[in-house]
């Protein structure tokens, strides 16, 4: 195959990372306005959680290491937080205080999502 499609399969890991990222950390804020949402979100957000702690190796960045291969280039040394995350988002060095502020914007979306549940189930009653 060609460079190009290996580099539009690293394009495509990177991106979807991103947009997974995104969706495991706001997406309760999504469920307040779209509620089935939530449990989709919650299964996001768990394995973001097991991927931190236990240090897993995440699916996407396998396809992307595979791709860099095919293209001669070395896999990521770390994993797509460290290559794509680190030092943009936050400082290197300062993921535990990344890690703080995504569990509190879960924490605020789920307990914002089960206020407004109350809220709407009192003003149904």
């Amino acid at each position: 195959m060609g460079r190009v499609f290996y580099h539009l399969v690293i394009w495509f890991a990177v991106g979807a990372h991103f947009a997974f990222l995104a969706f495991g950390v706001f997406g309760g804020f999504l469920a307040w306005r779209w509620p089935r949402v939530l449990w989709v979100q919650i299964i996001a957000a768990t394995w973001l959680l097991v991927i931190v702690v236990f240090g897993l190796y995440c699916p996407l960045t396998w396809l992307e290491d595979r791709a860099r291969e095919e293209l001669g280039e070395p896999p990521l040394v770390g994993g797509f937080l460290d290559n794509h995350v680190a030092g943009i988002f936050y400082p290197h060095g300062y993921e535990w205080v990344a890690q703080l502020v995504v569990a509190v914007l879960i924490i605020v979306s789920w307990t914002g999502f089960a206020l407004r549940r109350r809220k709407k189930a009192a003003i149904a009653a």
